[in-house]
């Protein structure tokens, strides 16, 4: 192999720089007409009047779309093993068809006008009256109304080894904490926009999206045509972190209103109105207990989680999967419960569940080092396992975190470390250290592609995956270009659009290594019919061969496009994704050193120095790697100090949905991010990749909560770490 690791500049690079490519709210369409959301005040309820006159009369409106003359529409699917369209629906609402309110921020109008200007006007002059209900948005107080999370293959409730809680009561040492998280809001650059355009019975959509193959499911099922009549296109997406996963309110109008009105249609989300529509992290409630003798061997470990999802829909999230996996011990009890609320659908956020259960069994691990005495590397190196925790048989295809404590430990400088609190101080800057691990499961879907060779040594691969920023065209064409011996700049990459063979969700990290399988897949069967053609034409190269034959190019296909062959694909593929799972555990993983400063007076807080090791398999192109986990740790600052979705736990209303009021990490805030990988291939992934997406952000908000614990003596177990909880 020559090109992959190389740390290659990234193909779309230069459109995106010069400006020429084209996001979802940029397409233009003679005729193309904007729209505007007007949003529910109440959580629950029903419209009893819609006052809508004064808005169809501003100049320009073309249709102020209400349930009342909303065209029909089919309601959402219900989730399902092979149904994916269904599992990744905002929510179980049908919007515009009924008079009934689910949470507050819901639609319940769309104004349809010639300009966007006009159509913002006229969407503030739409007037709603309400008969209220009674509803539960307070997600502290429902902590008692708490239930076991409905089991299933890909999420389970929890899991259980001996008798934690006996052993807890028994330990030589034991903690017994409480860990909470906010809920928070994804806040990509691109606003959520669609472009929807109908022509007869055929949907074309741009789309913001990280799903497009789900997407286009889901929208045939909502109108009622088939697959084929709908194509989704996003070839370029302005970041997306999982909020782009699942099928929002947005997307659903906008081509609803382009078939009302017979014309195109775009509609983009203001800032705010992302946050009323589509869903965001879960809040989380956490219990980590701990017990382990004076030598810091774990005897039990207890992880519980109380999370909440929307009556109209939202994931479970895998909060205790960490504490199922890193540490091992005799006595283990994972378990999730989730409260049901009146307020918009939860969703996929980056690392949802792990970036959130890391932080609190990560500063408990860090508790339990206090209370003994220990280095907390040593602690966790105590506990290190070979073996699979839960049931001590199952082994990980890959597991280094010994190595990657031992680079990151030299890397940092850990052992200069005086491990007493508030015993270093630079002036007024009371100075801390800190360490975490990361960790995210590794995972793989099934994925059609086409490999064509042509006959001047050009290589087309064509497979509808998402482009969002992590240079998967690039990664791509690195694979192809060493699989098949060809030279990188001779390879394209088509994609982001359902007319190619059918690609993977972007998330859960696991596009790389799935769309890699088929691509190094069709590369071999191509290699074979080279070599078919070779010995019937006389050899010579790839273009002498083409030529000999008198064809103008070969192509190789892995999967089928047809209905039942896609479905014949993921009856396939589970099988296999089941019975390796129950063989082998696979993750990515790392380790997180943090350095601190705490102003002793007005416990204003700066992460001044930061190194991440990370095993994340091959590594395909070592700038975007390195891209991608320092941009997962630059998030994890935000979930550890800054981000916080305020709820109204009177109303539901969202109090902060703007960027002037939910912060995120500027430039200002970060410091230099020192990112390294061990480069070490997974045996059992396509080409040994587990995936980088994800996995830099878990551990961080751990790391800074136990440097800022080491920095000031002080303790903070509910994010975000903001000023007000240290002084």
């Amino acid at each position: 192999m020559t090109t992959i690791g190389q740390p290659l500049d990234r193909v779309d690079g230069g459109v995106k720089t010069t400006g020429a490519a084209k996001f979802a709210a940029e397409h233009f369409y003679p005729g193309l007409t904007h729209a505007v959301l007007v949003h529910a005040t109440i959580s629950r309820g029903r419209i009893t009047a819609l006052h809508t006159d004064e808005a169809s009369a501003v100049p320009g409106v073309v249709a102020v779309l209400t349930h009342i003359n909303a065209p029909p529409l089919k309601p959402a699917p219900k989730p399902g093993m092979f149904n994916f369209s269904g599992t990744f629906s905002g929510s179980s609402v049908n919007y515009l068809q009924s008079d009934e309110v689910h949470w507050e921020g819901q639609p319940i109008a769309v104004v349809v006008a010639e300009t966007s200007a006009a159509a913002r006007e006229a969407a503030a002059l739409v007037r709603a009256e309400y008969t209220v209900s009674k509803a539960v948005v307070d997600f502290a107080g429902s902590e008692e109304d708490a239930r076991p999370q409905p089991n299933n293959a890909f999420l389970p409730r929890g899991a259980k080894r001996g008798d934690a809680e006996a052993a807890l009561a028994t330990a030589q040492v034991a903690l017994d904490l409480r860990y909470t998280t906010p809920p928070q809001n994804h806040n990509a650059l691109e606003l959520h926009a669609t472009t929807a355009t109908w022509d007869g019975d055929r949907l074309t959509v741009h789309d913001a999206s990280q799903t497009i193959d789900w997407f286009r499911t889901h929208l045939a099922l909502r109108f009622g045509v088939p697959m084929t009549n709908v194509r989704v296109l996003a070839p370029f997406v302005g970041g997306a972190f999982g909020g782009k996963s699942a099928i929002w309110p947005g997307t659903i109008l906008a081509a609803l209103a382009a078939r009302a009105v017979n014309r195109p249609v775009r509609l983009v989300l203001s800032r705010e109105a992302v946050y009323r529509t589509v869903g965001g992290r879960t809040p989380s409630i956490q219990r980590v207990a701990v017990g382990a003798d004076r030598d810091g061997k774990l005897t039990s470990l207890i992880h519980t989680s109380v999370t909440r999802t929307g009556r109209i829909g939202g994931p479970p999230e895998q909060v205790t999967s960490p504490s199922q996996h890193l540490y091992a011990s005799e006595n283990i009890l994972a378990r999730h419960d989730i409260v049901q609320l009146d307020l918009l659908s939860n969703t996929f956020m980056r690392a949802p569940g792990e970036a959130i259960g890391t932080f609190a069994l990560e500063s408990a691990i860090d508790e339990l080092a206090c209370e003994l005495g220990m280095d907390p590397i040593e602690l966790r190196m105590c506990n290190d396992t070979a073996v699979d925790p839960i049931d001590g048989k199952k082994k990980f295809s890959h597991r280094r975190l010994r190595e990657l404590y031992a680079l990151g430990a030299e890397r940092f400088g850990w052992h200069e470390r005086n491990p007493e609190p508030r015993s270093r101080r630079d002036g007024r800057w009371l100075v801390g250290t800190g360490v975490a691990t990361a960790y995210h499961p590794a995972m793989m879907m099934p994925v059609n592609v086409t490999v064509r060779l042509l006959a001047d040594g050009s290589v087309l691969v064509r497979c509808a995956f998402h482009e969002m920023g992590m240079g998967a065209a690039t990664a791509q064409a690195q694979i192809t270009a060493d699989a098949l011996g060809v030279p990188f700049d001779t390879v394209r990459v088509e994609y982001g659009d359902t007319e190619l063979p059918m690609g993977p969700a972007a998330a859960g990290s696991v596009q790389t290594a799935s769309v890699a399988a088929s691509v190094v897949q069709a590369c071999e069967e191509l290699k074979q019919t080279l070599k078919s053609m070779a010995r019937k034409t006389g050899g010579g190269n790839n273009e002498e061969i083409l030529r000999r034959a008198k064809v103008p190019h070969v192509e190789a296909v892995v999967g089928s496009e047809t209905r039942l062959g896609r479905i014949g694909g993921r009856v396939r593929f589970l099988p296999n994704f089941l019975r390796e799972s129950q063989r082998w555990i696979k993750a990515a993983s790392g380790a997180h050193f943090c350095e601190v400063r705490v102003d002793a007076e007005t416990g204003e807080t700066r992460v001044s120095r930061w190194v991440g090791v990370f095993d994340i398999g091959r590594v395909i192109n070592a700038k975007t790697a390195a891209s991608q986990l320092r941009g997962g740790i630059v998030m994890g600052l935000g979930l550890a100090m800054a981000e916080e979705t305020l709820v109204d736990p009177r109303t539901g209303r969202i109090m902060n949905p703007s960027l002037a009021e939910y912060h995120v990490p500027v430039h200002a805030d970060i410091p230099p991010i020192d990112v390294s990988f061990l480069d070490d291939p997974d045996p059992i992934a396509p080409l040994g990749i587990l995936g980088a997406g994800e996995v830099g952000i878990t551990g961080v908000g751990a790391a800074v909560a136990n440097a800022v614990h080491h920095a000031t003596g002080k303790r903070v177990r509910d994010l975000p770490i903001t000023l007000d909880k240290l002084l």
